[in-house]
């Protein structure tokens, strides 16, 4: 049997930024936990902001396709989002929107999110630790019928929450990222 496939993806492509810097620390762990991970940048994935009339006249642009056949590829998906005016930022919602309008031959559109877990972060310098952001993320992806796995991580004061190594100081925010881990290597292990 292939080894397990996990996907995670930061909701920001700033210099710095705490959900990155969340997602490279998770990444870590599935490794750990002897999965097969890829961490990719959004930046590598340029879209136009999603308009319908756009897509009629040109189709779905090459990177949201490549975008989605990432997703295909892999049995799990780790999104670390920002939160931006109580919300996700425009660059998840307009790779999420084009995704899901992706069809590949013999599939619906919206197929790669069908039943695709997902597990959700965020990293915020906030008390909340993006908990607004990740409601709003959880409504969008079962909107698009993936399976969003029940355990999910609100890094609160994210620019205090890691030592001088790099790793997270507090056995709280270590637990909840273990089992986070531990979950959606369960949910995407009954993909396979």
């Amino acid at each position: 049997m292939s080894a397990l496939k996990i996907l995670v993806i930061p909701g920001s492509t700033r210099a710095g930024s705490h959900n990155a810097k969340l997602a490279a620390t998770a990444a870590c762990q599935f490794v750990q936990a002897g999965v097969d991970v890829t961490r990719i940048s959004l930046a590598d994935f340029p879209l136009p902001i999603y308009d319908g009339d756009l897509e009629a006249k040109s189709g779905v642009p090459r990177h949201a396709a490549n975008l989605g056949r990432m997703i295909g590829a892999h049995q799990g998906v780790l999104l670390v989002t920002p939160e931006y005016n109580a919300s996700i930022p425009p660059l998840l919602s307009n790779a999420i929107d084009w995704v899901s309008r992706v069809q590949e031959p013999h599939e619906r559109r919206g197929a790669v999110l069908r039943a695709k877990p997902f597990a959700i972060a965020a990293a915020s310098e906030s008390r909340l630790g993006g908990t607004r952001a990740l409601a709003a993320l959880r409504l969008m992806l079962s909107a698009c019928q993936a399976t969003v796995i029940p355990n999910q991580l609100a890094l609160s004061f994210a620019g205090q929450a890691y030592g001088d190594t790099d790793r997270l100081r507090l056995p709280a925010d270590v637990e909840a990222l273990d089992a986070l881990v531990r979950q959606l290597i369960d949910f995407a292990q009954h993909t396979m």
